[in-house]
C-alpha cells in the first residue's frame, strides 16, 4: 500500500487534478496557467533570496571594513575630560564575558596642514602596545611593525591612504597638526598646533577613514590637546551583533559617570539606512512573490469550472461542501509548496555560488559589473542568512494557501443538479 492510498481522500483528489493538470489531460491552457503560477512563485521566492543574500553580504564587507579602524563599543568621559582612573574603568568592563580586549585612547576633530592644504581629521591618540588586540587595523599595522614607530616623544603620525593623498605626503615628511582652542597670548588667542612626521601610511578599504583618520602616541596626543590622560576606553567584543545590548548592559552597570556609545550608534546615519533599504526591497520583492502566487486563484477558478461534473459526482456520492474546498485546498497548496522549496533551492543554489556565476557572466558578456577603479569592493558578495530566508519561505506558503481560499470556496458551492444538467 503507497503512502498516498493512507491519506485522506481530500489529499488523494487534490494531489491527483494537481498531477493532471501539469499533465494537461483534459485542458492544456489550464495546465499552462498552472505551470507559469509554480514558475513565478519559484522565481519570486529566488530572486527574494539572491537579492537580499547580496545585500546582506555588502553590508557585511562594509561594516566589517569599517570595524577595522574603530571599536565595538566605547566608554567616555561625559565632560570630554580625561576619565579619572581608566584601568580600574577597562578592569570593570572586562568583566562582561562577551568583552576580549580593551584599551585606552584619546580622540579629538582636528586640523591637518601641509603647506597651504589643509585637511579635517579625527586624531586618535593609542598606546600601541594595547591597540593591536582592540582593531583588526592596529592589529596588521602592529603585525608589519609600523604601529611601534609611534614612541612618545617622538611625535610621529600615521594617516590614512586618501588622506595622505590630498596632502600630497608620502612617508618620512612633515606635516602640522593643529589642535582646536587655541591658547591665550598677551598677543591674542594664538592656535596650538605641532609639527608631526608621518610614519606610515595605512588602508582601511572604508573612504571615510582612509580620508580622515589618523594615529598619534597616547602621550602626544594628552601633551597636544592638554588633557591629563585617556578620555576614553574602547572595548572589543566576540560578536559585533551583540554591541547594543553589551553596550546597554554597561550602561547599567557603570551608571552616568561614563558615557556608552556602541558601533551601531557611532555610525547610526549608515545603520538605519542600511536597515532601511533592506526592509523596503523585501516589502518590493514580496509584492513579486504576491502576485505569482495569487495567479493561483485564476488557476483554481477555470480548474473549478473544468471539474464541475466531478465536484457534483462527488457531492451526490456524499461529498461534504468542507471536503470539496479541502480537494481544491490541496491542489493550490501544493502548487504553492513546489514552487516555495523550488524557489528556495534555486535562490540558495546562487547566492551560495555566486561568486562562480558573476564572473563567468560577466566574461560571457564582456563587462564589469564592480570595476575595481571604482568601487572598493570589486567582487559580488554574498550572505545568505536563515533570520531571511525562513520568513520568505512562509511567506510565500502563507500567500499560496491565501490564494486557494477564494476558489475552493466556489467550488464547495457548487450545486450538483445544476452542474449535471448538461452533463
Amino acid at each position: 500500500m503507497s503512502f498516498f492510498s493512507k491519506l485522506p481522500y481530500e489529499w488523494q483528489i487534490g494531489w491527483r487534478y494537481t498531477r493532471a493538470g501539469r499533465a494537461g489531460r483534459r485542458n492544456g491552457f489550464i495546465s499552462f496557467i498552472s505551470f507559469v503560477s509554480v514558475i513565478g512563485i519559484a522565481l519570486g521566492v529566488a530572486a527574494l533570496i539572491i537579492v537580499l543574500s547580496v545585500m546582506n553580504g555588502f553590508q557585511k564587507e562594509v561594516r566589517d571594513r569599517m570595524l577595522s579602524a574603530i571599536p565595538h563599543v566605547e566608554l567616555l568621559s561625559p565632560s570630554g575630560d580625561a576619565l579619572p582612573d581608566w584601568q580600574a574603568l577597562a578592569q570593570q568592563a572586562r568583566q562582561q564575558p562577551e568583552v576580549t580586549a580593551a584599551a585606552p585612547f584619546i580622540a579629538v576633530q582636528s586640523l591637518l596642514a601641509r603647506g597651504e592644504d589643509m585637511r579635517g581629521v579625527m586624531v586618535r591618540g593609542v598606546v600601541p602596545a594595547d591597540e593591536g588586540g582592540v582593531t583588526d587595523l592596529a592589529a596588521q599595522l602592529k603585525r608589519n611593525g609600523v604601529l611601534d614607530r609611534l614612541q612618545p616623544g617622538e611625535w610621529k603620525i600615521l594617516l590614512g591612504s586618501e588622506l595622505a593623498r590630498s596632502l600630497g605626503v608620502r612617508e618620512g615628511d612633515p606635516v602640522t597638526l593643529i589642535a582646536p582652542g587655541g591658547q591665550v597670548t598677551p598677543a591674542g588667542v594664538a592656535p596650538r598646533l605641532k609639527q608631526f612626521t608621518v610614519a606610515g601610511i595605512f588602508t582601511v578599504g572604508h573612504y571615510e577613514y582612509d580620508s580622515a583618520l589618523a594615529l598619534v602616541n597616547l602621550d602626544d596626543a594628552a601633551r597636544l590637546y592638554r588633557v591629563g590622560g585617556p578620555t576614553g576606553v574602547q572595548l572589543r567584543l566576540k560578536d559585533v551583533q551583540d554591541a547594543r545590548r553589551v553596550g546597554a548592559d554597561l550602561a547599567v552597570r557603570l551608571g552616568d559617570q561614563v558615557l556608552v556609545r556602541d558601533w551601531t550608534r557611532t555610525n547610526a546615519a549608515w545603520y538605519d539606512a542600511v536597515q532601511i533599504e533592506k526592509r523596503m526591497m523585501a516589502i518590493i520583492l514580496t509584492l513579486i512573490v504576491a502576485v505569482a502566487a495569487f495567479n493561483l486563484v485564476s488557476t483554481l477558478v477555470m480548474t473549478v469550472t473544468d471539474k464541475r461534473a466531478d465536484i457534483a459526482i462527488l457531492r451526490t456520492l456524499g461529498a461534504s461542501p468542507r471536503s470539496i474546498m479541502g480537494i481544491f485546498v490541496v491542489q493550490g497548496a501544493a502548487a504553492g509548496v513546489i514552487g516555495t522549496f523550488a524557489g528556495v533551492a534555486l535562490g540558495l543554489l546562487v547566492a551560495f555560488n555566486i561568486d562562480v556565476i558573476v564572473p563567468a557572466i560577466e566574461h560571457l558578456l564582456g563587462v564589469h559589473f564592480l570595476p575595481g577603479s571604482v568601487y572598493l569592493i570589486s567582487r559580488m558578495p554574498s550572505d545568505p542568512q536563515a533570520g531571511d530566508i525562513v520568513p520568505i519561505a512562509c511567506i510565500s506558503l502563507a500567500l499560496a494557501f491565501l490564494a486557494t481560499l477564494y476558489p475552493s470556496w466556489r467550488a464547495s458551492r457548487v450545486n450538483p443538479a445544476e452542474a449535471l444538467r448538461y452533463e
